[in-house]
């Protein structure tokens, strides 16, 4: 009789994990700063996986890790981070990179949790679909 682990090891790839998105790096934080036009943005960034609807003035870069314990199992997301820039008149006014930090959205460059303000509905959207995926993180 085959063992389940034989059968698991015959089957592929065990412990397959992807990254889809922009990875940001200290390299891509220090490109962007307060004053770089959009222009820049794009050259460094590229297009960015989604704006803000009512004016434009954020775009959001939107990255997520997936990992599938086992070859034909589905895989589950596993971390998801928003890289936020703001703008103010065509030109960098803020950057944020948003992520989980014990299941509360966190800013890794400020160091804060966002409060009430024109993109917290976005982020706050992000960061449900961020806990659904995570082991330990309810709603």
């Amino acid at each position: 009789m085959i063992s389940l682990a034989g059968l698991l090891q015959s089957c592929g790839s065990i412990g397959e994990t992807n990254v889809h998105g922009i990875v940001v790096t200290e390299s891509t934080l220090s490109a962007i700063k307060p004053g770089t036009s959009q222009a820049q943005v794009l050259e460094a960034l590229g297009t960015p996986s989604t704006q803000s609807t009512l004016d434009g003035q954020a775009w959001y870069y939107v990255s997520q890790t997936t990992s599938r314990p086992v070859a034909f199992l589905s895989p589950h997301v596993t971390d998801r981070n928003v890289l936020a820039v703001y703008f103010t008149n065509g030109r960098v006014s803020r950057v944020a990179n948003y992520g989980l930090k014990d299941g509360v959205v966190f800013d890794s460059i400020t160091r804060t949790t966002p409060t009430a303000g024109g993109d917290l509905n976005f982020v706050t959207q992000l960061a449900r679909g961020m806990t659904a995926g995570i082991p330990g993180f309810g709603r």
